[in-house]
């Protein structure tokens, strides 16, 4: 399958009708008269440019070629004038150059300036136009309407032109017209003008209504691009493939995806000519939809096809890949449109400042925001927000301050809620408690109340330094505001309970008791001293059932934690059990014939450790059943670490295996896996007496 790509919907009369004659013509007229070899070939060149969304117009110099395309019958200069060929040796060379048409073409390229800078007066066009004599020809109307670019004097010359020549074919004049309306992103104009085209009896063709829809392309006006398409039957034109192509972009920006995609699957079965926009276009809508492998695959065509992707095709890819939450093919795209000789722009930088940001991927976010603002390009605050959303996120405070006094420094920018928001949470799960207070004074002075997610932060904050008083004080002013809490508002309060003295842990009971009494009840059962365990487990599956599904794996972690914390292993236990029944934690010990494993990458340190103890007494259970362990064991803990702390489950879980004397070594070619041997395993299993826990 092939495509053709062209640079623009008008480029169709240019690339189906060359101007220059056929080989076996070219040689009898060699043969008939030397002289009459042509200087140049005005051949049709499709320029793409790599900086616009929409391709550029064909080059102004075609425009004579349009006229002859659409009307064979116009009268010109003959083929001796306009194609000789003068050797510059010769003493006449000067005298005949001044004979040939490229002397008058250009002649003609100066009348058009002068009547785009001239006063749109009619005395004052017809007074320029009356120096083209009695000579004037079709062709020499249509070069110096093609060449202008003033739809104000235009219509003047326009006028003139119509009064001095009998076209042959009037339309080709009122094409070029509409082109002059389409450089100036005048589609009110054109429009116009198509009126009184249609009034004078002159019937539209198929580049009229090409010129149309282009112009509102450009003019970033597909629903008009969609009207004009569908007029095209009540003139009896039928469109080509290349206005079809080109309704795809107009029908996917319009929003009617169904269609745009239906006439892109026409494309490829026809194989029609697809240019850059329209690429663009579709990746946008794949981007959209959710379709990102879509969007990679069209990029894969392109480059099949030997089309060079231009900039708005890189900026839509590199936008889909951070929807998508693909870094990594972010970053492919990127070093391919750099090597393919683009230089990014400011979507282009915004583009992946999102895509690393969306990702935590804090190495790669901050230097792309260091390469912009050493380009010196402003941001917009949603960019400023975002990348301090992933600091405060991975715990970069002291570059979230940077970027804050940034934002503050800068002239168009002005730190909003969610920026003041940003920046506290950056502080409090810092541990900075006088850094996150004066930056609420600052955001309260800026005339922002806090909302539920800053106070949120800094119970966080008060909580990880042991300032319970102040977790109720802050507590106490969520309510008072007429703030409504949400899950994870309970969530932060369970969590700061688990970094709590035993004797205030009470204090936070009041506080929870006040949100959620089904947690309160579960909370004084853990802490009592005596409960049973129904009793226990059944007021844990009633909370269960209560709670959001996105709260539940952070309100069993946090409980484990705290089971943890006060001793109480058997309800950690329990707790852990109840999660895997109610599939809040799912696939953390897998088998296979080679490898038995534990994986825990989704849970927190004590429901971790938890879950590692009921694995050991399960191996332990497993021997002395008769069961044959496989050669390999193997825990995954992840490679990344906690947010705010150096050391992530595996830092922590490598001096607890070292403490249980465990046979388990990191493996140095597989981040985060503890491994040992069937062996090991076995040897190290029947050493151990009892085990530490007992798994209910």
């Amino acid at each position: 399958m092939s495509y053709h790509l062209c640079s623009s919907p008008s480029s169709v009369v240019h690339d189906r009708h060359p101007l220059s004659p056929s080989l076996k013509q070219l040689s009898k007229a060699f043969k008939r008269n030397s002289l009459s070899f042509p200087s140049r070939l005005h051949l049709p060149v499709n320029h793409v440019s790599l900086q616009d969304s929409i391709a550029q117009e064909p080059h102004a110099k075609n425009a004579s070629t349009e006229a002859n395309q659409q009307s064979p019958g116009v009268k010109s200069a003959s083929s001796t004038e306009r194609y000789v060929w003068v050797n510059p040796k010769n003493p006449r060379a000067s005298l005949l150059r001044q004979k040939s048409y490229d002397s008058r073409y250009a002649s003609l390229i100066k009348l058009a300036e002068s009547l785009d800078s001239c006063d749109p007066i009619e005395d004052v066009v017809f007074g320029i136009l009356s120096g083209l004599g009695v000579t004037m020809t079709e062709q020499d109307a249509v070069v110096v309407i093609n060449n202008m670019s003033n739809p104000e004097t235009v219509l003047f010359a326009l006028r003139f032109l119509q009064e001095s020549l009998d076209f042959s074919r009037e339309v080709v004049i009122y094409n070029v017209t509409l082109k002059v309306f389409r450089k100036a992103k005048d589609l009110d104009g054109a429009e116009k003008l198509f009126d009184e085209m249609v009034e004078r009896g002159v019937k539209p063709d198929n580049v009229t209504f090409l010129t149309l829809i282009s112009c509102a392309r450009i003019c970033g006006m597909p629903n008009k691009a969609v009207e004009w398409f569908e007029k095209m039957a009540s003139f009896g034109c039928e469109p080509d493939d290349v206005t079809y192509s080109a309704m795809i972009d107009a029908y996917g920006r319009a929003g009617d995806v169904d269609k745009a995609l239906s006439l892109y699957d026409r494309a490829r079965t026809e194989r029609w000519r697809i240019d850059l926009a329209t690429f663009a276009t579709l990746i946008r809508i794949y981007g959209m939809s959710g379709n990102f492998d879509g969007c990679l695959n069209l990029y894969q065509e392109m480059k099949a096809l030997h089309a060079k992707p231009n900039l708005g095709v890189y900026n839509g890819l590199l936008d889909a890949m951070g929807k998508a939450k693909r870094p990594w093919q972010a970053t492919k795209i990127y070093e391919e449109m750099i090597k393919n000789g683009l230089s990014p722009n400011f979507t282009t930088y915004a583009a992946l400042l999102r895509a690393y940001s969306r990702a935590r991927y804090g190495e790669d976010a901050l230097k792309v925001y260091k390469e912009m603002k050493g380009k010196g390009m402003e941001m917009s605050v949603v960019l400023y927000n975002t990348v301090l959303a992933m600091c405060a996120d991975i715990g970069l405070c002291d570059e979230a301050v940077m970027i804050f006094e940034d934002l503050k420094n800068s002239e168009n920018c002005k730190p909003d809620s969610w920026t003041f928001s940003s920046v506290i949470t950056a502080y409090s799960c810092s541990g900075k408690v006088s850094e996150a207070e004066l930056t609420l004074n600052e955001m309260l002075e800026a005339g922002f109340d806090p909302n539920l997610f800053v106070l949120t932060s800094l119970i966080q904050c008060y909580g990880s330094t042991n300032r319970t008083d102040d977790v109720v004080r802050t507590f106490n002013r969520v309510l008072e505001l007429g703030i409504t809490p949400d899950d994870r508002f309970c969530g932060c309060l369970l969590n700061v309970m688990t970094q709590t003295p035993k004797e205030e842990l009470g204090k936070l009971t009041d506080c929870i008791e006040k949100l959620n009494s089904k947690l309160a009840n579960l909370v004084n059962l853990l802490v009592e001293e005596q409960s049973s365990e129904h009793i226990f487990k059944n007021e844990a599956s009633i909370l269960f059932d209560s709670i959001s599904a996105d709260v539940k794996k952070a309100y069993c972690n946090c409980l484990i934690d705290l089971c943890v914390k006060l001793n109480k292993l058997e309800k950690a236990c329990e707790l852990l059990d109840l999660g895997l029944r109610l599939d809040i934690y799912t696939d953390i010990q897998l088998r296979s014939p080679t490898q038995w494993s534990l994986h825990l990458k989704s849970l927190s340190l004590g429901a971790a450790l938890t879950a590692l103890h009921v694995w050991i007494n399960d191996l332990s259970k497993a021997l002395e059943s008769g069961d044959e362990l496989p050669p390999l064991l193997g825990i995954n803990t992840g490679h990344g670490k906690h947010k705010y702390s150096d050391k992530g489950l595996a830092g922590a879980f490598d001096s607890h295996l070292k403490e249980l004397n465990a046979p388990f070594h990191e493996a140095p070619d597989k981040v985060g896996w503890f491994l040992t041997t069937k062996v090991a395993a076995q040897s190290w299993l029947e050493s151990r007496n009892q085990p530490e826990l007992v798994a209910s």
